[in-house]
Formats: structure tokens, C-alpha cells, sequence
């Protein structure tokens, strides 16, 4: 693995394979690495196909380096603004209209607290003609 790769820096890559859990992207002739499907863009990603092709290249964010296991994790939406985040935060909230319900002794009747409801169950098993034989 090549040494000059450092976590936090900023590579351009080229798409050499796609899997359904994300991108392999070679950073030079000897080292890939893999941008995991949560990590190709901002928002969902459904399929990694709709985003990337073999062949692509693309600018990815070194995540995390082992040298003992002899992977890379990269991310291309860390080198993107996240425009649709910064959309969603300066859309107003929909107003909600409240349902106002006035409960009345009636509406209670059939509901019992948790409690209530253990004794019944601790009698009814120990009652002789409920027990199956």
C-alpha cells in the first residue's frame, strides 16, 4: 500500500468495479480502495449504478487507512456540499393541524393500566376451568 495515502486527504480516482455495497476506486496503479454505498452521495442511494459507471473519474475523501487489512475506506459526498441538506434546513415546516378530542368516561371503558390487566391475567391462570388439560 502506497504510503503517500493519508486520511483526511482529497484523491481523484477511477471506478474500477461496482457492487451492490458500494464503488472500488483505484487511487494509483497499486492501491484501491472502496466508497461504500452510504458514502457516494448526500441523501439515499437505492443503486450504486444509478450514480457511478466503471470508468468514472471521480474525486474521493480518504476516510480511514489499515494497513494490516490492506483497505481503504474513501468517500466521494465528503467532497460534495450537501446541497439538498442545506435546502431542507430553510424550507418552512408544515403546520400541523391539532385534533382536539375531549375524552369522556366512556372512551376509558375497555382500557385497563397494565396493572389491572396482570391481576386479571394471574387469576384466570389459576382458575381450574380455563387450564387445558
Amino acid at each position: 500500500m502506497s504510503e503517500k495515502i493519508e486520511v483526511g486527504s482529497i484523491i481523484t480516482g477511477k471506478v474500477t468495479g461496482i457492487q451492490p455495497y458500494g464503488a472500488f476506486i483505484s487511487l494509483d496503479e497499486n492501491t484501491q480502495g472502496l466508497v461504500h454505498i452510504s458514502e457516494i452521495t448526500h441523501g439515499y442511494v437505492k443503486d450504486v449504478n444509478e450514480h457511478l459507471k466503471v470508468g468514472d473519474e471521480v474525486k474521493v475523501k480518504v476516510l480511514s487507512v489499515d494497513e494490516e487489512a490492506g483497505k481503504i475506506g474513501l468517500s466521494i459526498r465528503a467532497t460534495e456540499e450537501a446541497f439538498a441538506h442545506a435546502a431542507a434546513k430553510t424550507r418552512k415546516p408544515r403546520k400541523r393541524q391539532a385534533a382536539i378530542h375531549q375524552y369522556t368516561k366512556s372512551d376509558s371503558q375497555g382500557f385497563n393500566t397494565l396493572k389491572e390487566k396482570l391481576e386479571e391475567w394471574i387469576e384466570q391462570s389459576q382458575r381450574e376451568d380455563l387450564i387445558k388439560r
